[in-house]
């Protein structure tokens, strides 16, 4: 399988399992408790990736960071919304300053 369209498949599965049986899938089981299971297992795994980077090994980071990458990737399914979203947001904003960018989404 061509790793630079595993993005593309997860979130097609994501899509998919919105119709599914919680009973049978552990994505369905985070839908059917609706967005704050979501954003609770995103604040784990990133609780999770943040000890894992602290103690500097390679391979634990790399599997954490994809457990908040795969649960964020769930929570923009959940609402509609899919990675190529946050693709074409990076994109916007590659080459802006992050503080102009931050300061460009204040209120004025």
């Amino acid at each position: 399988m061509n790793e630079a369209d595993v993005f593309t498949r997860i979130g097609a599965t994501l899509i998919e399992r919105r119709n599914a049986s919680p009973e049978s899938s552990y994505v369905a089981k985070l839908y059917a408790r609706g967005p704050d299971s979501i954003l609770k297992k995103i604040g784990e795994e990133a609780a999770e990736l943040i000890m894992a980077s602290k103690d500097g090994q390679p391979d634990p980071i790399v599997c954490e960071a994809s457990d908040v990458v795969f649960h964020v990737m769930a929570l923009l399914a959940f609402h509609g919304l899919s990675f190529d979203d946050v693709r074409r947001e990076l994109a916007r904003r590659e080459g802006t300053s992050g503080i102009a960018e931050k300061q460009a989404r204040q209120p004025q």
